[in-house]
């Protein structure tokens, strides 16, 4: 079985409760303290094993192999997808059966994690969360007043698009926000708006 580790917690000693994220379910596992185990790390891909014994309270985690990308040598790429990682787990964490969906968009944006700057990848892969829960509000009235945007727009949590009067955010030229929620793609925006959208991305899903 295959799958992305979302949140790695302590438990006793140095063992640990691992939460992952497979094709088909997110997954809690125990996972035992060995010196020779491999390093379980939120963002990591893994094939493993489940270990089921009726007399423990989780299963556990066993045999555990990384299936790694090039990228994960690189510290800024991969703190960004460990970030991603981390906002997806507080996203899904009470959801047993989230569905393909979430697995198979780590597993795209995995792969092409090295070919851009990580922040445009995680904005780009929110806007399509976004779009496929239905949560992707075309920028045209303000969520908070409702009254039509004009010429700027603010982004509040999850994207929400308000006036920049009505929220405490960094405004953008509405027309640019109006590309960027049509293709869910940044290549028009610059490195600034970037950021910004990724500070945003910060506060939650």
């Amino acid at each position: 079985m295959q799958g992305f580790i979302l949140h790695v917690r302590k438990a006793k000693n140095e063992d640990t409760v691992v939460t992952l994220l497979t094709r088909d379910r997110l997954e809690t596992l125990y996972r035992f303290y060995g010196a020779r185990h491999p390093i379980v790390t939120t963002g990591y891909k893994i094939d493993f094993e489940i270990e089921r014994d009726s007399l423990q309270f989780l299963p556990r985690l066993r045999h555990v192999v990384h299936l790694g990308y090039p990228w994960l040598k690189e510290p800024e790429r991969l703190q960004v997808w460990q970030h991603f990682c981390a906002l997806l787990y507080e996203h899904l964490r009470d959801v047993e059966t989230p569905g393909a969906f979430y697995y198979g968009l780590l597993e795209r944006y995995a792969g092409l994690w090295h070919l851009q700057n990580p922040k445009r990848g995680a904005v780009e892969a929110y806007l399509e969360l976004l779009a496929h829960e239905g949560r992707l509000h075309p920028p045209a009235d303000c969520f908070l007043c409702n009254r039509p945007i004009e010429e700027r727009v603010a982004l509040a949590r999850a994207f929400l698009p308000a006036h920049p009067r009505c929220v405490v955010a960094h405004p953008h030229p509405l027309e640019a926000i109006e590309t960027l929620y049509a293709t869910k793609k940044t290549i028009h925006l610059d490195d600034e708006t970037v950021e910004y959208l990724w500070l945003t991305l910060l506060e939650g899903m």
